[in-house]
């Protein structure tokens, strides 16, 4: 009898494999990008994933740009159709939206700079021995903003730049992060889950698929240590949640000194009278918060802020103009008005952020059929030009943000090169954006809700260490590459075993 009932099972799933893969093939063969031009897929499994993971940054998308176009196609997972999901994502964004507003920054703002200056007397402590020291900018920019996330966003201690030792969850979010920049195919399926092809063919139930993947796949080192980090990050980070929660339920506010974090705004915000119950986020939602703010609030400005201070030691000018504006405010811990008042800073900021943007790229899915018009017809393989894109429900769209931000048919012949100037013309601020007219902070309504918050970090940090110091590249410039994992992180391309690294050498800046 149990036999008979596991082969009608057997024989009932085979037949919905087979199913899933007919229509799969039919969804392909009707596409209507089918005839859009594009690479050839290089894998069977990854499409061109693998070879967009490996290249450097934009370079790449720009490439493919020049042989197809500038509307193109390329294949991801088993060709690449995503299944899109319901989310809340609106709802979220009108209870976060308070917590990062211009008046909250602004109270942060003493966090930024304090983090800032304990930075630059660390650096101050190296350089007084010789005169002179060489740093690695990305380590100790990544402390900086490890520690400023912890303390603006939920009120915890990471303690990274006075001690050599790691807090729980900081040592638990750096395996995370690290681990993130491996591709591995198993990896990716089980954390993306119902998004790939891969789980709706063959395995049609997610969570099902999730357990017998991992019952049978043999567990690696990495795994485990993977498991336990995120083990980690969610027990602390419940725990973080419950204080911020028992506070507010015992003094209906929180204390002077924790007021201010984002994750007590957050929690403020979804326990507000006015808001329905039926629109509060969960514990688990706002949970979720925490990774994110450690992703968007450390990792994307200590990249940019290492970018920044690399462009200026390619740029003297642009270092000594810099430091010259800086060093017109009397003191050394600026309010957020006062960083804001000062154009050429946000010159060398925007500019940064346009030619090193952080995330240099991002995916979109289709959340119902849609004719796109285009600013550039394309014309498909059979010749046949369009000045429309259909596109359909569940399929992917890529934004090459960065390939945007260095193109030449916006930004002219020195699209590639480092010139703040440029933001002081008319012509720049026309541009069309959510901020710096362009997308290194995406636009629209799914725009970087934590924009003001990164950008008075990063002009923070500018502003401290480069009134303090002067910068020179410890390498040559062409031995500094990028990788990308999530942010685009620099290497030295004669060292990869090292790992990223940005080495500086500092000398102090006398003030004559």
């Amino acid at each position: 009898m149990f036999l008979k009932l596991l082969l009608s099972v057997a024989g009932s799933l085979g037949a919905y494999v087979l199913y899933q893969i007919f229509r799969l093939i039919c969804k392909e063969f009707n596409s209507p990008l089918k005839n859009m031009p594009g690479p050839k897929s290089s894998h069977i499994f990854y499409g061109n994933l693998r070879e967009i993971w490996k290249a450097e940054n934009s370079v790449l998308h720009e490439q493919w740009v020049r042989e197809y176009g500038s509307t193109l196609k390329y294949k991801g997972f088993f060709g690449g159709f995503l299944s899109p999901r319901k989310t809340s994502t609106d709802n979220k964004r009108k209870i976060m939206n308070p917590a990062f507003g211009a008046p909250q920054v602004r109270e942060l703002t003493p966090i930024f700079v304090q983090k800032s200056v304990e930075l630059r007397d660390i650096w101050a402590s190296q350089v007084a021995k010789s005169g002179t020291a060489r740093v690695d900018a990305l380590t100790w920019l990544s402390k900086a903003t490890l520690d400023i996330i912890g303390l603006a966003g939920f009120n915890y201690s990471f303690n990274s730049l006075a001690s050599e030792e790691q807090t729980e969850l900081g040592a638990a979010f750096a395996t995370t992060f690290q681990a993130g920049q491996t591709m591995n195919a198993l990896r990716m399926s089980t954390d993306l889950g119902p998004q790939l092809p891969y789980h709706r063919v063959y395995l049609p139930v997610p969570t099902v698929s999730r357990v017998l993947i991992r019952k049978f796949h043999q567990r690696t080192k990495l795994d485990r240590v993977m498991e336990n980090s995120q083990a980690v990050m969610r027990r602390i980070g419940l725990q973080l949640l419950q204080e911020s929660k028992d506070e507010m339920a015992q003094n209906g506010t929180f204390e002077k000194g924790r007021s201010r974090d984002l994750l007590s705004l957050l929690v403020r915000a979804n326990t507000s009278k006015d808001l329905p119950a039926s629109q509060r986020l969960s514990d688990e939602d706002v949970l979720a918060q925490v990774p994110t703010f450690l992703v968007a609030g450390h990792e994307t400005t200590s990249t940019g802020t290492t970018w920044a201070l690399f462009a200026l030691t390619q740029n003297m000018a642009a270092q000594t103009r810099l430091r010259n504006e800086l060093l017109t405010v009397s003191t050394d811990e600026p309010t957020m008005d006062e960083l804001n008042a000062l154009p050429y800073l946000d010159c060398v900021v925007r500019e940064t952020l346009r030619i090193h943007a952080p995330v240099p790229a991002t995916m979109r899915v289709a959340v119902q059929d849609d004719i796109v018009p285009l600013a550039q017809p394309f014309t498909d393989i059979h010749g046949t030009v369009h000045e429309t894109l259909k596109v359909t429900k569940g399929q992917t769209i890529m934004i090459p943000i960065l390939a945007l931000n260095r193109n030449p048919a916006i930004w002219g012949p020195d699209s590639m090169e480092f010139v703040p100037e440029r933001w002081e013309s008319e012509i720049s601020n026309a541009l069309p954006g959510v901020w710096g007219h362009m997308l290194s902070f995406l636009g629209g309504p799914r725009a970087c809700i934590g924009y003001r918050f990164s950008l008075i970090e990063m002009k923070a940090l500018l502003f401290t260490l480069v009134r303090a110091f002067t910068f020179e590249l410890a390498v040559p410039a062409a031995d500094i590459g990028k990788k990308t994992s999530v942010v685009q992180r620099p290497i030295i391309r004669s060292q990869p075993e090292a790992g990223n690294q940005m080495p500086l050498i500092i000398k102090p800046y006398i003030r004559s």
